[in-house]
């Protein structure tokens, strides 16, 4: 690597011996130059301490007292650490050589790119582009998120299609690249939201602050997919329901919020009623406790509010809101990123 700039990779693992055995060695392997590697561990009961340490001696193993969750395991492990720039990446994720070349070299030329991601395809069908990041994050108009590759549940093949480096809404926590005076300005992610969808209001708040986020497709990952909680797991599904409507409130703007953030309420409660005709009915707990919740942090959530907003540098937010996937995708079947944005 060309660049002088520190790097600093950070593997967030919780009793992820297994995938530490099976990624890190592509990790070390592929990330040459002025890098750091730094497993930091959320209090794992497993053998992953003795592994890395006794396997990779270059990579340094950050010890947490406990399981923070990932937003604020984060926080305490980036507190301790020195770098240029940050790269946050699962510990399901395999790395390709070369992977971090476009990414610096895209945020070196432009200094109002803050975050970017590479190109996220599936291990297990490499031709096919990964849920959770595919080639890019954007939010539709009722805070759906949805990406380059994969719209709610249906993932595109990649035919090279989105090999276009472009601004993006969000990228994926992942795999994300975020330089570190930004991650500072942000004070991290926001530890409320525990887990799911902190990097999509890390990547809302740093558009605040000036940032632009990119996605890089010329670097390349291959990424398993829910190694920590399945995609419909009831954990999960509370999880996104509450921390989306967490990002709504904190971050859209007053003209926005009186109309979309009822109509998101409204939507949730047409997705907790499918769920109980499915016989889902953990799933429809999981929706409306997540609303309680949400209801009960209403006096946090507006201190935050109050201080994103009279701080916003932007207000005119790089996000896809005259589009509603749900409407695309149910009524009008379209359900590729392409057919939708046009």
């Amino acid at each position: 690597m060309s660049s002088s700039k520190k790097i600093c990779i950070v593997i967030l693992n919780w009793n992820g011996c297994g995938f530490l055995k099976r990624f890190l060695p592509s990790v070390v392997g592929c990330s040459t130059g002025n890098v750091e590697i730094v497993v930091a561990d959320n209090g794992s009961t497993d053998e992953s301490r003795s592994f890395v340490e006794g396997n990779f001696p270059s990579v340094i193993y950050l010890q947490l007292d406990q399981n923070y969750g990932f937003a604020e395991g984060y926080n305490r492990a980036l507190a301790n650490l020195n770098s240029d720039f940050f790269v946050l990446l699962n510990s399901d994720v395999e790395v390709t050589p070369g992977w971090l070349d476009p990414m610096v070299g895209m945020m070196e030329k432009d200094a109002d790119i803050g975050i970017c991601q590479p190109k996220v395809l599936s291990l297990d069908r490499r031709n096919e582009f990964e849920y959770a990041g595919g080639a890019g994050g954007f939010i539709d108009c009722y805070g759906y998120p949805f990406c380059r590759g994969r719209v709610l549940d249906e993932v595109e093949k990649d035919h090279g299609q989105y090999d276009q480096a472009i601004q993006v809404s969000w990228a994926t926590g992942a795999c994300m690249m975020i330089k570190s005076e930004l991650w500072q300005l942000c004070n991290g992610f926001d530890q409320d939201f525990w887990a799911h969808m902190e990097e999509i209001d890390l990547c809302w708040r740093a558009q605040h602050h000036g940032y632009k986020v990119y996605c890089s497709p010329a670097s390349v990952v291959y990424h398993i997919g829910g190694g920590t909680l399945n995609y419909n797991s009831p954990l999960k599904i509370h999880l996104n329901f509450r921390n989306n409507l967490y990002l709504l409130f904190k971050n859209l703007p007053g003209s926005q919020l009186a109309t979309k953030l009822p109509m998101r309420m409204i939507l949730d409660g047409v997705a907790a009623f499918v769920f109980i005709f499915k016989g889902e009915f953990r799933s429809f707990e999981r929706v409306f406790t997540a609303h309680v919740k949400f209801y009960f942090s209403l006096p946090s959530l507006i201190k935050k509010r109050r201080n994103i907003l009279s701080t916003s540098k932007n207000r005119s937010i790089h996000l896809t809101t005259n589009k509603s996937v749900v409407w695309n995708y149910f009524i009008l079947k379209r359900r590729k990123y392409s057919e939708i944005i046009y």
